[in-house]
């Protein structure tokens, strides 16, 4: 793993944390946005390309809007390779539904932030949004990336389907800052905790939100209004890999999203939708988790299981 430092590739460990041990993520470095009133990037098809990793919970969000709002014909799509060592995420092909650099035929995505920006000090993350036409990163910040997906492209696509609706955007907006803090990021916290005490805390505030997500699930399809929303989509990510990966790889350990009653049939239930399911990959999730974080997982042991992590209607999965 590594980092840019004034455009140099840098190998270090990208897990950083505070003088108490708290992993403490670092800002995404690109956060332009795509609108018919931008001055440079203009909605086009064709234009936009968006480089993912089927294993991040964080491009995945990016990959299930561009399925939802009818963008895979629009934007373009390249997957790296699940490991990520010394050189950061990389293109190679070896491994099932990689696709290596559809632009450049580039080695590794750093190498794409260099093109961008020769001098950029920043961590390689995926997803990212580039501009073909300028060759420029637009974004790499999911949060930016999928509000832009869900409106920026409707005129081109026809697609007026609306995850951020107006009138929902408050409750919309709360759960997005609880769910991001305890849950997406909450995982990370506990997994990454250099200290007990942070571990401690990270794990309390994860199970206290799981809590009560699986309450308020209790007569509701979904968290917000009775239909799918972005904080629905920005959530479920998470709950896909916490049996297979979370649970016993970040020790979180105090249960599983299947033995919540209300949360493992809201699981299941988000898992049904097409643009969902089709762009998770658990062999992707799996490899790079227990491959890439060498410190946690020194002897890269990959863990057969579990058998069952989604509950379907017949009580299997």
């Amino acid at each position: 793993m590594g980092k840019l430092v004034d455009g140099k590739w840098v190998e270090t460990s990208i897990i950083t944390s505070d003088e108490s041990g708290h992993y403490d993520r670092e800002e995404r470095s690109f956060r332009d946005m795509i609108s018919v009133d931008h001055p440079e990037f203009k909605p086009e098809k064709g234009r936009y390309h968006l480089y993912v990793s089927y294993a991040c919970p964080w491009a995945t969000r990016a990959l299930m809007y561009r399925s939802l709002k009818g963008l895979e014909n629009y934007i373009g799509l390249s997957v790296v390779h699940p490991d990520m060592l010394d050189k950061g995420w990389c293109f190679d092909t070896d491994f099932p539904e990689t696709t290596g650099d559809a632009l450049y035929g580039l080695t590794y995505l750093h190498e794409l932030y260099q093109k961008a920006q020769s001098d950029v000090s920043t961590t390689v993350s995926v997803p990212v949004l580039w501009d073909k036409k300028t060759e420029k990163i637009v974004n790499n910040e999911s949060a930016d990336i999928i509000r832009m997906f869900n409106t920026a492209f409707d005129h081109l696509t026809g697609n007026q389907q609306d995850y951020y609706p107006e009138e929902l955007r408050a409750e919309i907006d709360t759960w997005n800052k609880e769910i991001y803090h305890n849950v997406n990021n909450g995982v990370y916290s506990a997994g990454f905790a250099k200290t007990q005490e942070a571990y401690d805390e990270a794990v309390n505030a994860l199970f206290a939100t799981l809590d009560k997500l699986d309450a308020h699930l209790e007569d509701k399809d979904y968290l917000v209004g009775s239909r799918l929303s972005e904080a629905d989509l920005r959530l479920i990510p998470t709950l896909l890999r916490f049996d297979i990966v979370y649970y016993g790889h970040f020790k979180t350990n105090l249960r599983r999203i299947i033995d919540y009653p209300n949360l493992s049939r809201y699981t299941a239930q988000l898992y049904a939708v097409d643009a969902v399911a089709k762009n998770h990959d658990f062999e992707h999730i799996k490899r790079h988790y227990y491959y890439s974080h060498q410190d946690l997982n020194p002897y890269r042991i990959i863990p057969k299981g579990p058998e069952v992590f989604i509950k379907t209607a017949n009580g299997s999965g």
